[in-house]
Order: C-alpha cells, then structure tokens, then sequence
C-alpha cells in the first residue's frame, strides 16, 4: 500500500470522528465494509463477558447503527481525538474522553481506537482499548 493510502486511511478516520461530533452516523456508516467486524473479533475480553454494553460484538453496518443509538443516551462532557496515525491498512487514534451514562455513573478514560481498511478503501475493523475495569465498572454501579 502507497503511503497515500495511508494519509487516506488517517484522513477517513478524521473524518468519520468529525460526522460523530455533528451527528452524522450515516455518513459514518457509508464508510463501514458490509461486514465490518466492530470488537466482534476478540478471543477472549473480560468487558464483553462482563455486559459492558458498547463494546459487544458487532458485525455489518446495521448491528454498528445499533452501537451508536446506545451512543446518543449518554452524555458525552468531552470526546477529544488527540491523535490520528496511519499506516499500511490500519490507523490508530487516540482518544479522550468523559460521559455520563444513562444510570448516571461516569467515565473518565483514554482510548485507543485501532481501525483496519479493506482493499476497497472501507472500514473493515474496529477494536477499542481502554480501561477495562473502569468500564465494568461505570456500567455495573462497582469499584474499579
């Protein structure tokens, strides 16, 4: 892959956390490959089996709509893209962030978004890493 690929890839990924702060998740999904693999791919995360409800598997652009409709219940206090990198097929960015969820519990964390390109240009995968047991935490009323 040329590194014009590569600005592409990082230059995509800006864009899609630009149409999530003004709320276009079509334009989101468009980017998305039909059968995206959205933290579907983990062998074994302690926060899916926990319930942590963002980050359950999901697979195709419709199960990735279902993400962001979880998304527009909590209340985001910051989400800041502090970083974009690029390379041959993947992008990393990363993330601050502070929401209130819906049972009124908060997070506070620093994410890491690492998301892969198929051949066509498309979003083929996304995986998020964060504080695990933060995010246990704030969805079960615990102590990380």
């Amino acid at each position: 892959m040329s590194p014009s690929a590569n600005t592409a890839h990082a230059e995509t990924i800006g864009a899609l956390y630009r149409a999530f702060e003004t709320g276009d998740i079509p334009f989101i999904l468009d980017q998305l490959a039909d059968d995206v693999s959205w933290d579907a791919d983990w062998l074994a995360n302690t926060a899916q089996a926990a319930g942590v409800p963002q980050l359950q598997p999901r697979r195709g652009p419709h199960a990735v709509a279902d993400f962001f409709a979880l998304l527009s219940e909590w209340k985001f206090q910051e989400f800041t893209v502090r970083d974009v990198i690029g390379s041959t097929g993947q992008v990393a960015a990363e993330i601050e962030l502070d929401v209130i969820l819906p049972n009124g519990n908060r997070i506070v964390d620093q994410n890491v978004h690492l998301w892969s390109f198929d051949d066509a240009g498309k979003v083929s995968r996304l995986r998020t890493y964060g504080d695990t047991a933060k995010l246990i935490a704030a969805h079960t009323g615990g102590t990380p």
